[in-house]
């Protein structure tokens, strides 16, 4: 794994300019927590600036040792995860994992969504984890942290080689994603659908087009999102709907709208998380709403203040996925009248464990007993 380094960070002076970050949902590479050093730039009097390289997607090898995360978190029903990615291409700016590539030696803003750690060998050390002795099966989820299928992936295949080895082994698993790509792997959703092992959620943020260009700039646009609820449906797969972060004054107005195209397309049980900051992403999202909504942006984290006890957030568990007071409690009673309208969440599949064989521990041949 990639150590942590004290570094030179840019400052808001250094942003990257626009014509270079093209295509990123970040406006800098903000300092993260563990920066020790700071540069700036400077106009040397010349009045010429070298002109910008796009920002580019750079893979580095992910070398850790594991690959199931643990969490006892008592917000989120699961115990389990993989992420076969750290860092998204999606660039999604309101993100609650960017703040988790400080751990890295990266900065939270641009370096999330270009500097991507990829775990190769995902595939083999879930099958050397899923053989433990003592290893009790539960639904494994994928897009608690990154989205599993970012663009890279297409290349990659990684998660679709993780996904092979639940299928192989009977193993319960649930996905989170942005992507349209998730329809590519239908054929091992759907067997594995059929014995009751699979649920799948498409995070819809937005229905307009423009605002999730600016907000999600590589995930797939509203449109082929619920056209992949749609497919999936169409395929037998169980499938849900996240709206995913209601953010005050930005999408908080399509809460319903979302519900009614998503259960139109095929989706039938629905989730909703308030906008959460974190650590830096608390300066990562005032500056996109400064270049974005200027006008707006004090309204917006006074709303989201209202929700969080006065501050940008509030992480305890209980608080930290619904917020609190009465903004935070009008935005649950939207969502649960809205829901229960259309019929979502009447009846919640429970994944099957029942059926786990875990791979052989010699990587031949199966156990006897």
């Amino acid at each position: 794994m990639k150590k942590i380094v004290p570094r030179a960070i840019s400052t808001e002076a250094d942003q990257a300019r626009p014509d270079a970050r093209r295509g990123r949902g970040a406006v800098s590479d903000v300092a993260s927590r563990y920066d020790t050093l700071r540069r700036q730039r400077e106009d040397d009097g010349w009045g010429v600036w070298d002109e910008p390289e796009p920002l580019k997607t750079v893979l580095h090898a992910d070398t850790s040792r594991s690959i199931i995360a643990w969490n006892k978190s008592p917000d989120i029903p699961f115990d389990r995860s993989i992420n076969p990615y750290r860092g998204c291409e999606h660039g999604c700016v309101y993100c609650f994992a960017r703040p988790s590539h400080a751990y890295l030696g990266f900065s939270p803003g641009l370096d999330f969504e270009t500097q991507i750690m990829v775990k190769r060998d995902a595939a083999a050390l879930l099958q050397k984890e899923l053989a433990a002795r003592g290893y009790q099966p539960a639904v494994m989820n994928m897009g608690t942290n990154t989205d599993p299928y970012q663009p890279v992936e297409r290349e990659e295949r990684i998660t679709r080689s993780v996904v092979e080895v639940l299928r192989d082994t009977c193993h319960p698993l649930g996905i989170v994603t942005k992507n349209f790509l998730v329809t590519r792997d239908i054929d091992l959703f759907s067997a594995m659908a059929r014995d009751g092992l699979v649920k799948i959620f498409l995070s819809v943020t937005t229905l307009d087009r423009q605002l999730a260009r600016r907000m999600e700039p590589r995930a797939s646009t509203p449109p082929k999102r619920l056209e992949a609820i749609r497919q999936l449906a169409e395929a037998g797969v169980p499938v849900g709907v996240m709206v995913a972060p209601i953010i005050p004054m930005v999408n908080d107005m399509e809460i319903e709208r979302i519900l009614e195209a998503a259960y139109a397309a095929g989706a039938r049980e629905a989730g909703y998380v308030l906008l959460r900051l974190p650590l830096e992403l608390k300066e990562i999202w005032r500056e996109w709403l400064a270049e974005h909504y200027p006008d707006r942006a004090a309204r917006v984290m006074k709303l989201v203040q209202q929700a969080r006890g006065g501050r940008d957030y509030v992480p305890e568990f209980g608080n930290r996925m619904r917020g609190e007071g009465p903004y935070a409690e009008l935005i649950a009673q939207r969502f649960v009248l809205a829901s229960r309208k259309l019929g979502f969440n009447e009846k919640r599949l429970r994944l099957r464990t029942d059926l786990f064989k875990p791979p052989s521990r010699d990587g031949r041949q199966g156990s006897l007993f």
